[in-house]
């Protein structure tokens, strides 16, 4: 009698027939095979792995066919939305049609990003209504009637009301007609709570069996465990960003503007002004207490005058509380609704305050913010413990990217027995791609360093005929490059800040001769394969800031072992992100060039550095630079 067929058996052979149906006639990738099986054992065995997948991998396919096999429900969380859209556009379509097998798919986003049918009603009802915005906007707001009308439409039409399918609509408009977690007061409270668009989302997300989200909201449904439905299984993609990511959803912020949102949203449902004016008050206190701390990291929590702050903050947040509590069940049902939302909002900023008022020695505290709304933060400086208990204790869990740190098992918690994996990439980086280092530049900490760098771009560029992708770690080198070089070359250069990052993309991939520069947004998560990408440059190493408080509190927790645990590795993995924007398929070729010389000189750590990297061919002799380059260019004009 035959032996039964091994579920990542399974996974292998729906794998092979899968990709055998992909547009180029896929081909059998070992690296995808290997990850699909390594993904089927975690499921079937409720365990963990974690995969190092590089690019061409085709990761995405070698944990939905395992996830979509298991029949178990399975939330797929990823940082970009570039890699969502991916997924819910061609991945899983891809796999409705050529997996044989049924299943249910759907993407949720956060709250705030479905139009709320109630604030729609009430703003055709108001000639004025102050909403709660976001920490920038707190002026309340109004829309023409033009655009109301467009909403209206759109609420007619659109089957969930994301904000995605509405782009005509700019943010401010958007955060008068959507509402947060906080805000919203539930279906079973809300006048439209039987047409609420937001829930409709929710309801097709519990019915489906693999369900993407972004790595923002999972965080936050780690903790608060309210907000995603039940899962078996989670694939975490671009992994490298978890713990960061979880470090902000568990955190805690606390402003002036926020003090004021909920002063006026009480203002909009009471009669009775004091509660309101109490409120702002306060708001002003607070805003006098934290400014001069801005960018100061408060090691023994609030000083006294930021407590006294604080405490006048939720003295007058319950005042807000106890006239908002007396709104009568008799009022009209627009009304209860504003004071519901009211109430919510006030809760929660008197639960955030309770929680900084007096912080653990596991928590960073800091002020940030501009000098118009400084912002008390606090967040812990580990999330190890909160992920064992609030996730892989509960369900079978798979992290994979492109690039992951060393020490990943240890800062996100995973368990004994957590499976790892390396299946590199299919890609001919050695034939394909030269990494350069011009050693013959000054150390970045010297004067001389950015002048002596535009002029090491302005060459590189010359060669490539534009077709570059200059990262910068910083949005002074950005523009201090873009105006050297500006009328110098005869190509197009954008520049981050000039338009949308999706139009300045799509600009950058179908106007091939053009270049781009950015900061450190665009160092993950772009995609622009083909000629149009030919060069990658790097202005420098990508160390964090050293006054970056929760980064300063993880060294002080690792002391002299500091640089090699927490900077070292986050700049290894940042830089390897950068470098890989240049190779997207099997056909790019092009050049990184990463133009800080530490990364040839630097003894005690640039092997660290380069082993992150994609094993591309290295070179310090710009004339071999210059003539790869070139030479893109002739084959080019051959073809």
């Amino acid at each position: 009698m035959p032996a039964a067929v091994s579920f990542a058996d399974l996974t292998a052979g729906a794998l092979e027939a899968v990709t055998s149906s992909l547009p180029a006639g896929g081909e059998r990738r070992e690296g995808q095979v290997d990850m699909g099986r390594a993904v089927a054992d975690a499921i079937e065995n409720d365990g963990h792995t974690v995969v190092q997948a590089g690019t061409g991998t085709g990761k995405s396919l070698a944990y939905l066919v395992p996830a979509v096999l298991s029949d178990r429900p399975t939330v797929v969380a990823t940082a970009t939305k570039a890699l969502q859209d991916q997924l819910a556009g061609k991945d899983l379509p891809f796999l409705a049609e050529h997996l044989d097998v049924p299943f249910r798919f759907a993407v949720l986003k956060g709250r705030s990003n479905y139009l709320c049918l109630q604030r729609l009603d009430e703003l055709e009802a108001d000639d004025r209504l102050d909403l709660d915005l976001d920490d920038t906007e707190r002026d309340g707001g109004s829309i023409d009637s033009d655009t109301l009308g467009e909403l209206r439409a759109f609420a007619a039409t659109s089957a969930i009301g994301d904000r995605a399918e509405l782009e005509t609509v700019d943010d401010r408009t958007w955060r008068l007609v959507s509402v947060g977690r906080d805000e919203c007061p539930g279906a079973n409270r809300c006048p439209r709570g039987d047409d609420c668009l937001a829930e409709k989302a929710r309801h097709k997300a519990a019915e489906a069996d693999i369900l993407v989200v972004n790595l923002h909201l999972y965080a936050l449904a780690i903790t608060v465990d309210a907000v995603l439905p039940e899962h078996d299984v989670v694939m975490i993609d671009e992994a490298h960003q978890l713990e960061d990511i979880v470090a902000e959803a568990a955190g805690r912020q606390i402003s002036p503007a926020r003090v004021q949102a909920a002063a006026r949203n009480t203002a909009s449902v009471l009669v009775d002004i004091e509660p309101s004016q109490r409120a702002e008050e306060s708001a002003t206190s607070l805003h006098v207490a934290l400014e001069p701390l801005i960018g100061a990291r408060l090691l023994d929590g609030p000083d006294a005058e930021v407590g006294k702050a604080l405490d006048d903050v939720r003295a007058a947040t319950e005042r807000l509380l106890d006239a908002l509590r007396a709104v009568p069940e008799s009022a009209p049902a627009g009304t209860r609704t504003k004071a519901i939302r009211a109430r919510q909002v006030a809760t929660g900023l008197i639960d955030d305050i309770d929680a900084v008022r007096w912080p653990t020695d596991s928590d960073v505290m800091w002020v940030d913010g501009p000098a118009s709304n400084p912002g008390l933060r606090s967040t812990p400086i580990a999330v190890d413990s909160l992920l064992s208990k609030n996730l892989w204790a509960k369900r079978a869990g798979v992290l994979t990217s492109a690039t992951l740190p060393p020490e990943v098992m240890s800062r996100l918690g995973l368990p004994e027995g957590t499976t790892t994996l390396d299946v590199g990439s299919p890609f001919d980086y050695a034939s394909n791609a030269l990494l350069y280092c011009p050693t013959h530049l000054p150390d970045p900490r010297n004067e001389g360093f950015r002048s002596a760098q535009h002029a090491e771009i302005e060459i590189l560029m010359a060669a490539a005929g534009g077709r570059t992708l200059a990262l910068f770690t910083s949005f002074s080198a950005m523009r201090e490059a873009v105006e050297r070089l500006e009328g110098r070359l005869p190509w197009k250069i954008l520049m981050q800040g000039d338009g949308a990052k999706n139009a300045l993309l799509r600009e950058f991939v179908e106007e091939e001769e053009t270049s781009l520069f950015a900061t450190m947004s665009f160092w993950q998560g772009v995609d622009a394969p083909g000629r149009t990408c030919s060069l990658v440059i790097v202005d420098r190493i990508p160390f964090p800031r050293p006054n970056e408080p929760v980064l300063q509190a993880r060294r002080d927790r690792a002391g002299k072992a500091a640089f090699g645990t927490i900077d070292l590795p986050r700049a290894a993995t940042l830089l390897a992100q950068g470098a890989g924007r240049l190779i997207r398929s099997g056909t790019d070729r092009g050049v990184v060039a990463v133009l800080d010389p530490r990364l040839a000189t630097a003894r005690s750590y640039r092997w660290e550095l380069i082993n992150a990297l994609p094993p591309m061919t290295r070179t310090k002799d710009r004339d071999n630079v210059t003539r790869f380059l070139q030479g893109l260019r002739d084959d080019e004009a051959v073809q």
